[in-house]
């Protein structure tokens, strides 16, 4: 069989596993193994198995991940999502929806100490959803301000979804967090801006503006503390080039710790807690990382990116065009897959096409991440929607889907931002790291 049909059918082979429901990494390592063997034979594609998991185990690099993944633990038993909430509605519930707007502002500022969509809207669900209710909120507004402000924990730094693409792409992870600040800020904006629309042209969804006194509001401030000091410790040592990205997330769990401890939240169980889930989940991105690495290797030998990269070149197109089709492709996939897959299973592909249209990596991987974002509240995957869903579970799905369609458009404005003001993303990586 001709080497690029074997690569469109290994593709085509994993996707329908991927939609039955199979496990991402596992089904990238078992077609990866099954199409190099096809072409090198069974020994060589044997010892994939015996040398992609131990390089990746024993990559220190990869020490990044458990680290913040654990930190985020750590921040959310802290109770410092609680904090960042009652601070942002002090200072935003003078404006009408202003309790929808501060749960996107508390939404990003824990997103600044997680790096996890998903935890973010679990844990800012349980937070805000019950008082946004008992302010008589409309169930659609609400739920849909949780399930877009969840999205925000994988763009604001630290985030999950550029430590694995800095890892598959090569790319610094130092580079990719300062990327992501300005777009994460004016994502957040547009979702703040969609509110204000939303309660303008229906004033029902939420109750009147209410006014908090000046030092109220000052004093609000302290409970943002400990959220400011994790987000400078961690990222500014890491722009200060004080230490590496694996040194600060090891700082930020410390410090995360820190402040279990002195908001009296540390217990033992919790403590088991944070560490059963960090190793949990940290299993599942290795796994993930295992599968991508040996799927990636099929596709390398088969040389299907860089003969899709030299056709690509070959157009006689505006480069935007094709970036307009990877872009529309990426929406589609969000709408069917796991972010986490979509960055492992395409980035091997549109990566080589992306460089050879002259976009710099750094910009394309925070484009990336902002699109896939589209993908965790959109059905029939919308990954946030079921989280939110699962805290109220007296809303309908249909009600969480509608009330989060404005914030898609929201979404949607901030891409076009970024594609068309690419130093957004560039200015503080080039400040930060010349």
């Amino acid at each position: 069989m001709h080497l690029i049909s074997l690569a469109v059918t290994g593709i085509v082979i994993l996707v329908i596993l991927l939609f039955l429901g199979m496990n991402i990494g596992l089904t990238m390592a078992i077609v990866g193994f099954g199409g190099f063997w096809v072409i090198r034979g069974f020994t060589p594609a044997f010892g994939l198995l015996k040398t992609i998991p131990f390089s990746n185990a024993m990559n220190y690099s990869f020490t990044v991940i458990p680290l913040f993944i654990l930190m985020g633990q750590f921040a959310f038993h802290s109770g410092l999502s609680a904090d960042l909430y009652e601070a942002a509605d002090k200072w935003l519930s003078r404006f009408k929806g202003g309790l929808a707007m501060a749960t996107v502002a508390a939404c990003a500022g824990f997103a600044a100490i997680c790096g996890s969509t998903a935890a973010t809207a679990a844990t800012m669900s349980v937070v805000a959803l019950p008082e946004m209710r008992r302010h008589g909120y409309h169930d659609g507004l609400a739920t849909g301000a949780l399930a877009a402000g969840g999205t925000l924990g994988i763009l604001i730094p630290p985030s999950t979804g550029f430590i694995i693409y800095g890892i598959i792409a090569e790319q610094s992870i130092g580079r990719l967090f300062a990327a992501g600040i300005f777009p994460g800020i004016v994502l957040a904006l547009c979702y703040i801006t969609s509110i204000a629309i939303q309660v303008r042209l229906h004033p029902e969804l939420a109750p009147g503006r209410k006014k908090y006194p000046l030092k109220v509001m000052i004093l609000s401030l302290k409970g943002t503390i400990g959220m400011v000091v994790l987000f400078l410790a961690v990222i500014g040592g890491m722009f200060a080039n004080l230490f590496t990205a694996s040194e600060a997330a090891a700082l930020g769990a410390a410090l995360s710790l820190c402040f279990m401890a002195i908001k009296r939240k540390f217990t033992w169980k919790t403590f088991v807690t944070a560490l059963r889930d960090t190793v949990k989940t940290t299993a599942m991105v290795f796994l993930i990382l295992i599968g991508a690495y040996i799927f990636g290797t099929f596709l390398a030998i088969t040389r299907l990116p860089m003969i899709l990269a030299s056709f690509v070149q070959s157009l006689a197109v505006n480069r935007y065009v094709i970036l307009a089709i990877i872009v529309a492709i990426y929406m589609v996939l969000g709408c069917l897959m796991d972010s986490l897959a979509m960055v492992t299973l395409t980035v091997p592909i549109f990566l080589p096409i992306i460089k050879s249209l002259g976009f710099d990596p750094i910009w394309y991987g925070v484009l990336m991440v902002m699109v896939m974002e589209m993908g965790l509240i959109t059905p029939p995957v919308g990954m946030n929607v079921y989280i939110v869903a699962g805290v109220a579970k007296d809303v309908p799905l249909v009600t969480i889907f509608r009330g989060v369609t404005p914030m898609i458009f929201g979404m949607v404005v901030a891409i076009i931002i970024v594609i068309a003001f690419p130093q957004l993303s560039l200015w503080l990586p080039g400040l930060l790291f010349e």
